[in-house]
């Protein structure tokens, strides 16, 4: 095999691919661990992690906090030597809070986006968890790279890249995403020449790892051809045995065409991208009654927002589809099959090598 490792400081992952974060638990132990025992990065989605236990609805922040934990140290001992990381969301109420609880319980790296994780390096302190911020521009690069510089006198551990084409959450405003899409491989090269200035600053590699999109070892090859170190892929690891959502959520995907996948307005500003169901056309018309509030997110109001995102992507995850909200990449549509993460990774690496 002719892949060259990821490295983020004395971490190596024998592959160069980051399974990205899905909440809500879509991604939790059991797909993070089979993914670590490949060879990739696991990483554990933060967003209401601790939707299983029992005392979720009345104590939603000590059950998130608690299943956090459990689901960290679970795919740590599942991975044995294996890389597990964190997504934690910078939108989320109790940030501070999920970041402690990832270091207590053993993460190895904290992969923060849905906006600037300005704060991260003092949340973390001393300890020796890699920090990895998601950008999705040159810009946002140099904001974030020269204000962790000044500010907490450190710098990246690792870069992710998120591009247009991502699932979720997405950095960009809706009327641009067509025209970002076309510029994103420039947008690649400025980001890698802007990172090398705290590479050299700081005496350290800081891996770039781009997302959004990524579907195929073709894929994979042309970033790591065009100077990136690594990938993160999402919507990929989904539709395999391991994941944690529900199978109706991995039919979901499996049965979506090219047109079915759309932008939606998420409750907190940002556009996101989606499955249409029956959930997401009348959204689109109508506001929902909020009869509950899981305090999740530090933009929304439950008296302003349009709907729970919180209720929608949990319908979801547990198979109550037409009434879930199912966040998807552009390539969901290409999906046709349910396999595991070993097959699914083995795949990868055949096609990585003939592109190479």
């Amino acid at each position: 095999m002719n892949i060259k490792p990821l490295k983020i400081g004395d971490l190596e992952a024998k592959l160069p691919i980051i399974q990205g974060g899905m909440g809500i638990g879509v991604s939790s132990s059991n797909l993070a661990s089979a993914v670590a025992k490949e060879g990739g990065i696991g990483v554990i989605s933060a967003a209401n992690i601790g939707y299983e236990e029992e005392d979720f609805e009345t104590n939603t922040l000590k059950a998130n906090i608690r299943g956090l934990k459990k689901h960290i140290k679970k795919a740590k001992e599942k991975a044995q030597l294996g890389i597990i990381g964190v997504n934690i969301m910078v939108a989320m109420k109790n940030y501070g809070e999920f970041v402690k609880a990832s270091i207590e319980a053993g993460a190895d790296i904290i992969i923060s986006g849905a906006g600037m994780p300005t704060n991260l390096p003092s949340l973390i302190g001393k300890s020796k968890i890699k920090i990895a911020p998601i950008i999705s521009s040159s810009k946002g690069a140099k904001v974030l790279l020269k204000l962790w510089d000044r500010h907490h006198k450190r710098t990246a551990d690792m870069i992710v890249i998120e591009g247009p084409k991502a699932g979720g959450h997405l950095g960009f405003k809706k009327e641009n995403i067509e025209e970002s899409i076309k510029d994103f491989d420039k947008e690649i090269l400025n980001i890698i020449k802007e990172v090398k200035v705290y590479e050299e600053k700081y005496n350290k590699d800081i891996p770039v790892v781009v997302a959004g999109g990524v579907f195929d070892g073709n894929d994979i090859a042309k970033y790591l051809k065009l100077g990136a170190d690594g990938v993160q892929m999402a919507t990929r690891f989904v539709a395999t045995e391991e994941c944690d959502a529900s199978e109706e959520f991995k039919k979901a995907y499996i049965n979506a065409k090219e047109e079915d996948i759309v932008i939606v307005q998420s409750p907190v500003g940002m556009p996101g991208r989606a499955i249409m169901n029956p959930f997401v056309k009348r959204i689109t018309d109508n506001r929902e009654n909020i009869l509950k509030c899981y305090n999740c997110l530090e933009p929304c109001n439950p008296k302003e927002t349009p709907y729970c995102i919180s209720k929608a992507l949990l319908n979801a995850v547990k198979g109550n589809i037409n009434e879930g909200l199912i966040f998807c990449g552009s390539n969901a549509y290409k999906i046709d099959k349910i396999i595991t993460v070993k097959e699914l990774m083995d795949e990868l690496i055949k096609e990585i090598e003939l592109s190479l």
